[in-house]
């Protein structure tokens, strides 16, 4: 294997440019040319490609987002448009390739693999956590520090002022977001894709709670059967007179700031043995990571299994909202 290209696609997660750089290092002491392609999947498309040495990956490890840029591309999911990279790919004498991102990402390079003699290795990238096999993916770390951090936050003023704040953190099909912060940031409850909202019982689950407190704070997944934030506090306002009801939706922050410890360590981790395997013929694989052990998925598994969270765990809040002993 002479050359490996890398790309980062779908949403940006923190950890990315810590992948990026230990694919480049591991490379170049392997005497493999990195090649890096800008924008994701419409690089490919393009043919915007880069050579990559060590100083363009110096003191980055520390950085968000990613230094390849990020961008979905309508004409890959074309015949025509994948019939482009398999041109690029040829004329670069490009032999194997990196992808980090999500479910969208792997399935894009797992047809393209399909099409053509080149080995793919994918990292999950992506802060919502539902690609199946891995305990985390990149980013899914960072994001859930930022929420806790932000919700810290959010409490302080909730209580000044006898306020009920719904949260809305990012999770169009995933809870793991949601529930994870609401637990570590000691949320009153969590509202998630994977069980269905009652919004009687919240009602009066806030009732209850609120009794003697001045504040409740509601983590709520973006895609949450009820809908976002907004609709719940809507649909629940009127059953909270003397209460001030207040929405905050956190957004892309989530994806932002600089990653933390775990993220960059797996990163780092992920993309050495990326490169590696590679080396050693394997394709269509996913770097995992499992019990803090490297572990490696098929590629097929990844994108066709489902990962969920624990909704158990929302037990967890019951038992120390109400004072409830675990059975």
């Amino acid at each position: 294997m002479k050359k490996i290209a890398l790309l980062t696609s779908g949403g940006d997660a923190p950890g990315m440019n810590a992948a990026i750089r230990a694919i480049v290092k591991t490379c170049l002491h392997y005497s493999i040319v990195p090649v890096g392609v800008r924008n994701g999947f419409d690089g490919l498309i393009n043919g915007d490609f880069i050579e990559m040495n060590y100083e363009d990956v110096n003191n980055i490890i520390h950085l968000g987002g990613t230094i390849l840029g990020s961008a979905r591309s309508d004409e890959f999911r074309t015949q025509q448009g994948r019939s482009k990279v398999v041109h690029h790919f040829k004329t670069a004498e490009i032999d194997g390739l990196i992808v980090i991102g999500g479910d969208g990402s792997f399935k894009g390079a797992h047809v393209l693999s399909q099409e053509m003699p080149l080995k793919i290795i994918g990292l999950p990238g992506t802060i919502d956590n539902d690609l199946y096999g891995t305990e985390v993916s990149i980013g899914y770390d960072t994001a859930l520090n930022t929420v806790v951090q932000a919700v810290d936050k959010i409490r302080d003023t909730a209580s000044s002022h006898k306020r009920i704040f719904f949260v809305e953190v990012m999770g169009r099909d995933a809870g793991f977001i949601a529930l994870n912060s609401a637990i570590a940031s000691g949320a009153e409850s969590v509202l998630i894709p994977e069980t269905v909202t009652d919004l009687d019982q919240l009602i009066s689950q806030i009732k209850t709670q609120n009794k003697g407190k001045r504040s409740s704070i509601i983590i709520v997944a973006e895609g949450d059967d009820e809908g976002g934030a907004m609709d719940i506090m809507r649909k629940v306002k009127p059953f909270f007179e003397g209460y001030d009801l207040r929405t905050t939706i956190l957004g892309h922050i989530q994806r932002g700031g600089s990653p933390t410890y775990a993220d960059r360590a797996f990163a780092t981790r992920a993309g050495i043995h990326a490169v590696e395997i590679l080396r050693m013929g394997k394709t269509n694989l996913m770097v995992g990571i499992k019990s803090d052990e490297i572990i490696e998925v098929p590629l097929s598994d990844a994108i066709t299994k489902k990962s969920i969270p624990d909704v158990q765990k929302e037990r967890i809040m019951e038992v120390l909202l109400t004072g409830s002993s675990i059975n």
